[in-house]
């Protein structure tokens, strides 16, 4: 007799997330993408003309929120004061993530 095990499937989802704070200048954008792309996230990271970074990931689940919790502290010189994010379309043909 076969034995079947039930897992967990993790779909992929997208997420636009906006930090805000003082967050330019203090290497947010290459901390992102360091952490992104180890949780095996695509997409980018860039900053903002006001001041904040934004960008977008993509992946299963678990790892879009481990990227959420890691950008509510940033890299140590950061000061985050608020991270938002909504569920956006996902994207096909993406294989990295980037800094813009």
């Amino acid at each position: 007799m076969r034995k079947f095990t039930t897992t967990a499937f993790n779909m992929t989802k997208r997420i636009k997330y906006t930090v805000h704070g003082e967050v330019q200048g203090v290497n947010f954008r290459s901390f992102t993408q360091s952490k992104a792309s180890t949780y095996g996230l695509t997409g980018w990271v860039s900053n903002t003309s006001g001041g904040q970074v934004e960008g977008e990931a993509q992946g299963d689940d678990e790892a879009i929120q481990k990227l959420l919790k890691v950008l509510e502290s940033g890299p140590p010189s950061a000061s985050v004061t608020k991270v938002e994010n909504s569920e956006v379309d996902t994207k096909e043909g993406e294989s990295a993530f980037t800094t813009k």
